[in-house]
């Protein structure tokens, strides 16, 4: 019961049944709020009648909208939405309806009211809300308004949407061409990117491949040619691209400066062996000047053998240091050798006659010459060596007759007080040798002077002492030397493990050594071990010399051929010899020979001498060719100066200052420092006309576009034009001279494309305007059908035996000379000719119009089908006769052909006339 009351008293727009509910909808009122909330309700009823009642009352797009965001999507509430907001219901604003637009999200209404909206401003608002590129493309295909069409092309960007939009897009034309245009510019940038980014990794590929190169002498120039053309590519590289190009850069720079870094390392040890062999140099020329000062002395005091032999230290101190690091030349190390033995000589006949001094003395006092003969004989002093003072007195006791300069007694008193002064100098400095020379010069001094002041005989005494003490103490330490030396010899000489070299190596500094102790703590027994066990050691390396020497002797043969090969290229030097060849052959030679080392001493002074008077001789060479090619390319400058003042297509100039610039390339290089200044002369030369033809090709290139587009702008309009008369064939004819005042196209795929089409619509309308031509033919029939009517009346009072009168042409009709002939012939054969003959020429005039018209001959027509082919064949040999044209001849010989008879005519006049109809119809447009 009480579902029931329920059911009773509840509100009708709450009512189970639809159409109860749906006449409810008519009793609310909008404008009241509870009542508006009640149609909302309604308007997201579960049944589609009472929705549309609902809807149908309700005008307020902002609250329609709210309820589609809150999920409800009915057809109905989007369909009413849709006619609110695109004006084709209620009276809101525009203004307002645009703001309600732009704030849908959802893509179907922007889509529906993009297409529907009664305003462009609308749609296009509706279409800037749309992002996705289907619902682009669907506006730019189907969209009414051709603004928002091209603003929907204009948004699409992605090649398969352009190309989607170049085929769909059958309803503006315009967005269909430019939808190809940008398709084919992408399309176009892609192959472009695609080949730049192809070319980028090929260059990296060959940037990378060099990097891993071993170095070469052009390695620093190829590298160079590749950062400039890295450098010229226009797109840019990504950041793989750019990793790997810094990679191999970084890469090659190292090879280069590995290189570079080897170089100054190799110069750097070829000065120091430069500064090394002159300091040697003046090291032996001082010696040997002191050797020459001692052969032209007149007396060879202690004074000078020990300046001598501390001269001959510091030269062997220092030429052993300076050999550790270079080994000395052959010719050098001769004059060297020969130093020291001229040295070695002086010394030991000085020592000689240092042991014999006591004897000598002796045999002078007691004046025993025969005595005295037999020492001097036995010290074996060289001829040309200066006498010492006691040989000097020697000699002088033998030869009484000489005369003797004393000299003054003064001076030499004072004299032998300065040298005892400088005796304690040296004996306070510890200099052993030279005291002990200056020592026995002033005992000689005192000897001869006979009376020094007891205080001067009295400090040379004291002096001797200390000489003698200093003697004993050299001796103290040198003992000891001498044993470490004898025992360091000895076992060196038994050792097996050391190679040659080191073994040489290590002889040569313990006689050095050994040398080094003088007479210090010296006898026989230690002299005679170390002699011994220096003998083995040579016996030893007895073999390993003999090697050394026959390889100085291959060394000695290599360099002698070179310098035969060198001066043989001397000898006949080529006219065009390029400089960089002869420098890499320079420096090879010099590598070469600094390799053939070392060399015999007896020849190496004079096989240097000789290649160093190549190599001078080479390098003039060198710089010679030099000049001549730095002078030709001076003309080369001028030649290609010349070239850019002179009036001259762009592009010739071009392909002439190419030929320059290979002729450039095959000269080779001037001097290093005239070459940069002449390539940046000649270079900058040869950019002014590449940029001239760049600037003419930038021109050629717009006037090639400006032509494109012309020939575009000319097939759009013919494309659009439409011939409805065969009289407009002249508008076809000024557009092909238009088209042909343009020509020639730049080559291109656009320009094929636009030929082919240009040529199919030109053949289109070619076609048309026959097709016209031939249909207003045909219609001429039906104007001349009252004159042929008036002449068939004519022929049958002429066949039915009443005199036939002239038919006259009306005074409207406007007849073509043919036909106006055909007329006068018609009124003539109707009084000669015969029924058959009409027969006969009509049959045949039905056939020919058959074949005219592309219709079915009958069989009994199959022979004269056969006939008026054959004649139209004989007729049109050699030149060609258009459909109009056969046509008139038709017309003008049906209005000749007579007498008919008005039977036949009727029989045939019906298939004449479907047959000018068909070729009356117009094509379509």
């Amino acid at each position: 019961m009480s579902g029931l009351l329920r059911r009773l008293f509840a509100p009708r727009w709450k009512h189970s049944d639809p159409e109860v509910r749906r006449q409810a909808v008519s009793r609310l009122d909008p404008s009241m709020d509870d009542q508006r909330h009640i149609l909302e309700q309604l308007a997201l009823d579960p049944d589609h009648g009472v929705r549309e009642a609902a809807l149908a009352t309700m005008e307020d797009p902002e609250r329609l909208l709210t309820l589609c965001r809150e999920g409800n999507s009915y057809p109905e509430l989007e369909r009413h939405l849709i006619a609110l907001l695109s004006g084709r219901r209620g009276h809101h604003d525009l203004p307002a309806r645009i703001a309600l637009v732009e704030r849908i999200e959802d893509r179907k209404l922007l889509n529906e009211l993009a297409l529907q909206g009664d305003n462009q401003q609308l749609r296009l608002a509706a279409l800037a809300r749309l992002q996705a590129e289907e619902d682009l493309i669907h506006q730019a295909c189907d969209n009414g308004i051709a603004a928002v069409r091209h603003a929907a092309a204009a948004r699409v960007e992605s090649e398969a949407g352009l190309s989607r939009l170049a085929h769909e897009s059958r309803r503006d034309r315009q967005v269909a061409r430019g939808a190809r245009e940008r398709l084919n510019r992408l399309r176009a940038d892609a192959a472009s990117l695609a080949a730049s980014q192809a070319e980028r990794e090929e260059l990296l590929e060959k940037l990378e491949q060099h990097a891993n190169g071993p170095w070469e002498p052009l390695y620093a120039g190829r590298f160079r040619h590749l950062t400039r053309e890295w450098a010229r590519l226009r797109d840019l590289a990504d950041a793989r691209q750019e990793r790997r190009y810094q990679d191999a850069c970084q890469r090659c720079r190292k090879v280069i400066g590995d290189h570079e870094a080897q170089e100054h390392a190799r110069d750097a040890d070829h000065r120091r062996r430069e500064n090394a062999d002159q300091t040697r140099e003046s090291l032996v020329e001082a010696l040997e000047e002191s050797l020459d000062a001692l052969h032209q002395d007149r007396q060879l005091t202690d004074q000078d053998i020990d300046s001598l032999r501390a001269q001959k230290r510091l030269l062997a101190s220092r030429w052993q240091a300076l050999s550790d690091h270079h080994l000395a030349d052959e010719a050098l190390r001769g004059r060297y050798d020969e130093a020291l033995a001229e040295y070695e000589r002086i010394v030991q006949a000085r020592e000689r006659l240092d042991e014999r001094e006591g004897a000598i003395e002796r045999a002078l006092a007691e004046g025993d010459d025969d005595r005295l003969t037999a020492l001097i004989e036995a010290c074996a002093w060289p001829e040309r060596l200066a006498p010492a003072p006691l040989l000097e007195r020697a000699r002088q006791q033998l030869t009484p007759e000489t005369t003797r300069d004393d000299g003054d007694l003064d001076a030499r008193l004072a004299r032998f007080v300065e040298e005892l002064d400088e005796l304690e100098g040296l004996l306070d400095n510890g200099a052993f040798k030279g005291a002990s020379r200056l020592h026995q010069r002033l005992r000689q001094e005192a000897g001869q002077l006979g009376s020094p002041s007891h205080a001067d005989q009295a400090r040379l005494k004291r002096l001797a002492a200390r000489l003698a003490e200093l003697r004993d103490w050299r001796g103290f330490v040198a003992g000891p030397k001498r044993d470490q030396l004898c025992q360091a010899i000895e076992e060196l000489a038994e050792s097996t493990a050391l190679t040659e070299a080191e073994l040489d190596r290590r002889h040569r500094q313990l006689v050095k050594e050994w040398k080094t102790l003088g007479d210090a703590a010296v006898n026989r027994e230690q002299s005679a071990r170390f002699r011994a066990a220096s003998d083995r050691i040579k016996a030893r390396l007895a073999p390993w010399r003999e090697r050394q020497q026959a390889e100085r002797q291959r060394n000695l043969e290599a360099r002698e051929a070179l310098c035969e090969q060198l001066e043989t290229l001397l000898e006949q030097p080529a006219h065009e010899a390029d400089p960089d060849a002869l420098r890499e052959i320079r420096d090879r030679s010099r590598e070469q020979w600094r390799g053939f080392a070392p060399v015999p001493r007896e020849q190496s002074e004079a096989i240097g001498r000789r290649f160093g008077r190549i190599r001078h001789e080479l390098q003039a060479l060198i710089d010679r060719r030099a000049l001549e090619i730095a002078e030709a390319k001076r003309e080369l400058i001028e030649q290609t100066r010349e070239l850019r003042d002179r009036d001259l297509p762009p592009g010739k100039q071009a392909d002439q200052a190419k030929s320059l610039q290979h002729r450039w390339r095959a000269l080779g290089r001037a001097p290093k420092g005239e070459e940069q200044a002449l390539w940046r002369e000649f270079r900058a030369l040869c950019d002014d006309i590449f940029a001239r033809r760049e600037a003419a090709r930038d021109d050629q290139a717009q006037r090639n576009r400006a032509r494109l587009e012309a020939m575009q702008a000319l097939i759009e309009r013919v494309d659009a034009w439409h011939p409805s008369r065969s009289r407009e064939n002249d508008v076809l004819d000024e557009a092909i001279r238009e088209a042909s005042a343009l020509e020639p196209l730049p080559s291109g795929r656009r320009t094929e494309g636009m030929r082919r089409r240009w040529n199919g619509i030109v053949r289109a309308r070619r076609e048309r305007l026959d097709r016209l031509a031939l249909a207003e033919e045909a219609n001429r029939w039906q104007a001349i059908r009252p004159l042929l009517n008036a002449h068939l009346e004519a022929d049958a009072q002429r066949l039915a035996g009443t005199p036939a009168q002239e038919v006259p042409l009306p005074p409207g009709l406007n007849l073509p000379p043919e036909l106006r002939h055909a007329h006068e012939a018609r009124n003539a054969v109707r009084h000669s000719g015969t029924t058959g003959e009409a027969e006969e020429k009509l049959a045949r005039l039905r056939a020919h119009l058959s074949l005219l018209a592309g219709g079915h001959v009958h069989h009994r027509d199959d022979p004269l089908r056969l006939a008026i082919q054959v004649e139209r064949l004989n007729e049109n040999m050699g030149q060609e006769i258009s459909r109009t044209e056969e046509l008139h001849q038709i017309l003008g010989e049906l209005l000749a052909n007579g007498p008919m008879p008005e039977g036949l005519w009727q029989r045939e006049v019906g298939e004449l006339d479907r047959m000018l109809e068909t070729l009356a119809e117009l094509p379509p447009p």
